[in-house]
């Protein structure tokens, strides 16, 4: 249900008027419970108006060099080239017998 303007200019004016509620009422003549009723309502009326999901662009970052081969340097000096296609299981076994 959508609240009447009338009731939303008050409940403006009441936020602005840095007043309780049940003082603000008193000011302005008005039942108290009727204005909680349409305060609820305002409220729930804002929530609906936020939407759920915000729109994101996603930007893909920009393509890695890829090497062509992987290089292992041992502490001693020695090297150790194979292509990017070597096997991940195979390099596994590999790197396990040289611990």
């Amino acid at each position: 249900m959508a609240v009447p303007a009338k009731w939303i200019e008050q409940i403006e004016r009441w936020q602005n008027s840095g007043l309780e509620q049940s003082v603000y009422c008193q000011r302005e003549n008005i039942n108290c419970k009727t204005f909680t009723a349409r305060l609820s309502e305002y409220r729930k009326a804002q929530q609906r108006a936020v939407p759920d999901l915000i729109p994101v662009q996603v930007k893909r970052p920009p393509p890695l060099a890829v090497s062509e081969s992987l290089v292992f340097t041992h502490r001693n000096g020695h090297r150790l080239t194979l292509p990017v296609t070597v096997s991940a299981s195979w390099l596994a076994e590999l790197l396990q017998c040289l611990d």
